[in-house]
C-alpha cells in the first residue's frame, strides 16, 4: 500500500492550493483519511482528517479556510487550503488507515510529504 501526495508548491499570502492524496495498492478499505503538517524542529500536527463517511475534524488554525474531502471510489482525500498565511508553510502529510483485508485490523500509513510555501 503507498499513499501519493501531490499539489504542494509555493503561493503568495492569500492564495490557494489543493493538495491530493491517493491510495493504492492491495486495500480492502478505507477508514479515516487525513492531513497532517511539521515544521523544522516541531512536532508534526493534525490539520484535518475524515472519516469514512464523511465525518471531519479540523484544526482550529485553520477552521473556516482549509476543507477536507475525499472520493471514497478513487481511495484519495483532498485538502483545499485557501486564504493561505506564511505561518502554513510545512511539509504536509497525507495519512490513512486501511485494512488490506477483511480480517486484519487496520494499519496506519503515511504519505511521503509535498512542501506547501507561503510567502508573505
Amino acid at each position: 500500500v503507498q499513499l501519493q501526495a501531490s499539489g504542494g508548491g509555493l503561493v503568495q499570502a492569500g492564495g490557494s492550493l489543493r493538495l491530493s492524496c491517493a491510495a493504492s495498492g492491495s486495500i480492502f478499505s478505507i477508514n479515516a483519511m487525513g492531513w497532517y503538517r511539521q515544521v523544522p524542529g516541531k512536532e508534526r500536527e493534525l490539520v484535518a482528517r475524515i472519516t469514512s463517511g464523511g465525518s471531519t475534524n479540523i484544526a482550529d488554525s485553520v477552521k473556516g479556510r482549509f476543507t477536507i474531502s475525499r472520493d471514497n471510489a478513487k481511495n484519495t482525500v483532498y485538502l483545499q487550503m485557501n486564504s493561505l498565511k506564511p505561518e502554513d508553510t510545512a511539509v504536509y502529510y497525507c495519512n490513512a488507515d486501511i485494512m488490506r483485508t477483511s480480517w486484519i485490523p487496520s494499519v496506519n500509513y503515511w504519505g511521503q510529504g509535498t512542501q506547501v510555501t507561503v510567502s508573505s
